[in-house]
């Protein structure tokens, strides 16, 4: 069982503490656990939290001694440094193997520990002018959702928390285990574009209709040569409009999507059944196992067969 432990600050945010508990603390029907989930504090006893109300937390900082993930949901206010106490509590977690998330704020209790030292980090769009001023050592990418590491991860805005959660248990454990705990969440199990598409203004054309009925219509012909001319065809737009509608609603262009989604379905059938690459390849739209190879270590960090060796599932029927 994987133990992935929360360490909470006052005043605490509930909901980015949640985005970690509802994604790596529920035990789901269906659904193998293979992760156990507590939350520790410096010093026990009830903490303060930002909606009002206290919670009682039971463990001090050595449950992070034992701990496989450890997870930083907000640090505030983000200019106050831990103690020397919980610095060198997430020293000594990162340095003997432990993986190190954290949450929006969260990344400044990071930086201080001085583990987001040379790397690059992200953190809400609102805090990414602070936090690139007080650790002039990091380089703040404030568009991103998330930057993942291995060893350690951050993420941007609170919500872009569930997205990071949901990219760790699939990396731990594929594709199809990560959509069941998304699904179960009425949540996407992949989020499209960065937190800037959040930030700026709206553009007024962003809100002329929703790209919602044609993102359907191509997810389900991704095995098609079904290129960015014929989704500006099928809406009804020129290319150039295409775009604009795609960077206002989806922080991406209508390409990116479409490998995402094309890797994506590479992903289920590598795990999910004995095709041959270049039958994977095709069924994704991807056309050779050669062109499947380039795109798939590209966006993945791995092959396609290393990507299988990891995470086989019992064979389902072609």
């Amino acid at each position: 069982m994987h133990r992935v432990v929360a360490l909470v600050h006052q005043p605490q945010s509930t909901f980015e503490l949640a985005c970690a508990a509802e994604v790596f603390g529920i035990e789901r029907r269906g659904l193998a656990t293979r992760y156990s989930f507590g939350v520790c504090t410096e010093r026990p006893g009830p903490v303060a939290t930002r909606a009002g109300y206290d919670m009682l937390v039971g463990d001090g900082l050595d449950a992070l001694d034992a701990a496989d993930t450890v997870v930083v949901p907000g640090w505030l206010p983000p200019q106050e440094p831990p103690s020397d106490e919980v610095l060198a509590a997430l020293r000594r977690a990162h340095g003997r193997g432990a993986r190190v998330l954290s949450i929006c704020s969260g990344a400044f209790a990071l930086a201080y520990a001085g583990l987001l030292d040379g790397r690059r980090a992200t953190t809400h769009w609102a805090l990414a002018d602070q936090l690139t001023a007080r650790f002039p050592g990091v380089r703040v990418d404030p568009d991103v959702l998330y930057v993942d590491h291995g060893d350690v991860a951050t993420s941007a805005g609170a919500g872009a928390g569930v997205d990071l959660c949901l990219h760790v248990v699939r990396a731990d454990h594929g594709a199809a285990y990560a959509a069941h705990v998304a699904r179960n969440m009425v949540m996407p199990p992949h989020r499209e574009g960065g937190q800037l598409q959040y930030a700026a203004p709206a553009h007024p054309d962003q809100f002329d209709g929703s790209l919602a009925p044609l993102l359907a219509w191509a997810g389900e012909r991704l095995a098609e040569p079904v290129g960015v001319e014929d989704l500006a065809a099928r809406a009804g737009l020129s290319a150039r409009t295409l775009a604009r509608r795609f960077a206002d609603q989806l922080g991406v262009s209508p390409g990116q999507w479409l490998l995402a989604q094309r890797i994506g379905l590479a992903r289920e059938l590598l795990e999910s059944t004995d095709l041959p690459l270049d039958a994977v390849a095709r069924r994704a739209g991807l056309s050779s196992a050669t062109n499947l190879r380039r795109r798939f270590l590209r966006a993945t960090g791995t092959t396609p067969g290393g990507y299988r060796r990891a995470f086989r599932a019992s064979p389902r029927p072609h």
